[in-house]
Order: structure tokens, then C-alpha cells, then sequence
């Protein structure tokens, strides 16, 4: 059995977690947990488990969480992490509960900081990029707005454990200050947020944190835990199938600055780019023409080239008339976002098997569990990092797919054009 158990809220956070340990030689698997392959998963250093729960209820995303971890035996199992959006986006309260209920465990650290991806956190309050969560572009989320930056706060309004907190100043004073105030902390219960200013809290909280039972937050301490950690009994991943075909498909349904900037990007640089009306989906006729119109228009590129991306609608005034249309209709936000995704993979699915394509790049949680899904990719081995938290995997049964999925909110304008080089070997 695996040395480290991870249960994600998304595919793209779980390839997010996974590359903080396979870049330090670690077999690492995603599984999807709607696969439910249970006793098929392969032996592995790191094994996570994707629940594709940010956009359940809490009831429902508690549900998957356990039942995530009751489909492996737990005996050799030596860490436990529930991955969390870096800006505590979803059902943190339901999961971090359901993570300590089936486990037996009173107490769990919350480490939610990723300096590298301007995640810092200060008393307890999040920044992002040096503003605070309420004021940052995450306010704005059409599903679920960030409007406090106290990370107690919002823990705590989800959950009816004790949430408690260790700040920086503690740290300054040497490791046996922060094991004192956990030991403090652990026998309150509950969850302890943990202050994370730069990358060297983040190791020097590994250090500290290496052999705690229960982790939850984002990946960026595993990157260090994954260097101080015993993995004696460490795999050696086996070599991926060659896939000769470099056709790539791209496609973004996130709406993120980020993702918007990296869309304008390549369409600066000439790639071929092509936008879905997102207001045309709204009714089954024009939703059909629109789907028409774009996977036609996709084929016939791929007759002679090698790359093609199709993104959603994402100029604010569009989003802004999509969601009027959609509210007239009495579909909110959640089910908005769901419709793109479930469109945009649905045209994906059929360029990827009409053109034989078996290279693709997604940016956007949501629409990267969608493609999975409807792909039948329930298990992915992380390969290679392409930036900061993005990596290459590959599925682990036939047919073998290499992919690149995105979290919306992450990478540089340029990141599509070096998954493109990744995933070609230029």
C-alpha cells in the first residue's frame, strides 16, 4: 500500500499534489474516484483520489470523502492529506470533518499557504499575490465568491470542530515553540491553521509536520514532505507508453485572469483559437448549431495541422449576458458553469476520437473532470512538471492518453506554449 494517501476536491489539484512527489522520484497515481477501482489501484509511493467534490453539497462531498477512503486498506498507510483549493474554495469543512471521522482522528494541521503561487498566510488572514483573499480576483468567483480572508473564519462557519491557529511569531522562537504550541493545540482538537509567509516556513514546517497522521490545505508543503519523509521502501515508476501522434487538443473553460491571459497569448502568437458562444447554449437547437459549427471547424484543421484550442466565452460583458440569459431560464451560476463544461468536453470528446488525438491540455478543474470522465481516463501516473504545480501525466490503462490539466488560476501566459513543448519532447 502506499506511504501517503491523498483525497482531492479536483483532477487538476490532484495532479497539482502528485507532482510536489514525483518530482522527487515517488510513484505517484491519480485515481478518479467516480472509477471506483478500488482494489485495481497498482501499488504506488503516493496514491490520491480525485472526488471531483468543489461543486457538491456538503453532504454529498462528505459522502465521497469517505467513501474515498474506504476503497484501500489503511494499515501501511502512514500520512493522510485532504487537498483543498489553495484559496479554500468548496466544501473544506464537510471534507476536513470526513477525513477525521472515518480516520479516528481528533485533530488535523491546515497548511493552506503556496508562496510560489502568491498564496501566503498571516495571522491567519490569506493573501494572494500580497491581497487579501476578499479583495483579490477570487471575490469574483461565479461559484463560490471569496468574501473573508480569515481563514478561522471560514473554516469554522463550515465546520463544529474547533478551529485554532499557530501565527509566524512562534516559528521565530525554533521548532520546540511550534512542537509545544501543537501539542497545546492537539489536545483542544479540531484544526490549527498554520501561518505560511514564505518557503521557508514551508520547510521548516515539514520538518516539524513529516510524521503528523492527518494533513489538509493545499499542496505546497508536500513538496518539502516529500524531501524529509522516509520512502524507503521507494517504486520506481515504470516508463510510460510511447505515444508517436503529436496532435494536441486544447481546451479552457476557465475564466480565471490567468487562463484568460494564457488564451490571448496564443491567439497573439497565431494558434489557432476558437471561442464558444457560451449564450447559445442555453437552448437545445442553437446549443446543437454551436457544437456543429466548432467541431467541424476543428476537424478540418487537424487535417493538416497539429494543434487546435477551443475556449469559453470569457470577456466580462459575454459572461455577464450568459448569466442574465441563464437566470431568465432559472439557471444559476452553479449550473452555468456546469453546462460549459459538460459542452465544451462533450466537443472535445468527439475531435479527440475522430482526429485520434491522444495528447490534450485542459485549463479549468471542472472541464478537466468532465473530459476525464467522458474519456474513461480513471487513473493518470504524474509525470512531468511543465511550471509550478502542473504537470504532465499519463493514463495507466489503454487507450494511453498523455495530458496536461490546468487549474484555472495557475501558470504563466506562456504556460499552454510549454505544455505543447512538454508534451511533444521539443
Amino acid at each position: 500500500m502506499a506511504h501517503t494517501v491523498v483525497i482531492a476536491d479536483d483532477v487538476t489539484g490532484a495532479n497539482d499534489i502528485g507532482i510536489m512527489y514525483a518530482r522527487e522520484g515517488l510513484d505517484t497515481l491519480v485515481y478518479s474516484y467516480w472509477d471506483k477501482s478500488g482494489g485495481d489501484y497498482e501499488d504506488c509511493d503516493v496514491l490520491i483520489v480525485d472526488t471531483d467534490s468543489r461543486f457538491d453539497t456538503g453532504e454529498n462531498a462528505y459522502k465521497k470523502v469517505a467513501g474515498a477512503l474506504s476503497l484501500f486498506q489503511k494499515e501501511d498507510v502512514k500520512q493522510y492529506i485532504n487537498k483543498q483549493c489553495s484559496v479554500f474554495r468548496g466544501n473544506i469543512g464537510a471534507e476536513f470533518d470526513a477525513m477525521l471521522d472515518v480516520l479516528n482522528q481528533d485533530f488535523a494541521v491546515v497548511v493552506l499557504g503556496f508562496p510560489d503561487n502568491g498564496r501566503t498566510t498571516l495571522h491567519s488572514l490569506h493573501y494572494v499575490f500580497g491581497t487579501l483573499l476578499e479583495e483579490s480576483q477570487f471575490r469574483r468567483d461565479p461559484v463560490h465568491p471569496m468574501n473573508r480572508s480569515d481563514l478561522r473564519v471560514i473554516l469554522g462557519s463550515q465546520t463544529c470542530r474547533p478551529v485554532g491557529a499557530i501565527h509566524y511569531e512562534v516559528y521565530d522562537r525554533g521548532e520546540d515553540a511550534v512542537k509545544e504550541a501543537l501539542k497545546e493545540a492537539r489536545a483542544r482538537g479540531g484544526y490549527c491553521i498554520m501561518d505560511v509567509r514564505d518557503n521557508c516556513d514551508l520547510e521548516f514546517l515539514a520538518g516539524i509536520l513529516k510524521d503528523e497522521k492527518v494533513i489538509c490545505g493545499s499542496s505546497a508543503l508536500s513538496g518539502y514532505l516529500a524531501k524529509v519523509q522516509d520512502f524507503s521502501q521507494k517504486r520506481s515508476a515504470p516508463a510510460g507508453h510511447r505515444i508517436l501522434s503529436n496532435k494536441i487538443f486544447c481546451v479552457a473553460g476557465s475564466l480565471t485572469p490567468q487562463t484568460v491571459g494564457q488564451t490571448e497569448y496564443l491567439r497573439e502568437k497565431g494558434y489557432p483559437v476558437f471561442e464558444l458562444d457560451t449564450r447559445k447554449l442555453l437552448e437545445q437547437g442553437s446549443r446543437e448549431s454551436e457544437c456543429r459549427r466548432l467541431t467541424e471547424a476543428v476537424e478540418k484543421l487537424y487535417e493538416n495541422g497539429e494543434f487546435v484550442m477551443i475556449h469559453s466565452m470569457n470577456r466580462p460583458e459575454m459572461v455577464k449576458e450568459t448569466k442574465r440569459m441563464a437566470a431568465e431560464k432559472g439557471i444559476d451560476n452553479t449550473g452555468v458553469s456546469a453546462l460549459v463544461s459538460d459542452v465544451l468536453s462533450g466537443i472535445a470528446e468527439s475531435v479527440v476520437k475522430t482526429c485520434e488525438i491522444r495528447k490534450i491540455i485542459v485549463c479549468g478543474g471542472d472541464t478537466s473532470a468532465a473530459l476525464c470522465a467522458r474519456l474513461g481516463i480513471g487513473g493518470m501516473r504524474v509525470q512531468n512538471e511543465i511550471e509550478t504545480g502542473l504537470p504532465t501525466c499519463q493514463s495507466v490503462r489503454a487507450p494511453y492518453y498523455q495530458l496536461a490539466l490546468k487549474s484555472g488560476s495557475f501558470g504563466s501566459p506562456e504556460f499552454i506554449e510549454k505544455a505543447i513543448l512538454k508534451l511533444t519532447g521539443r
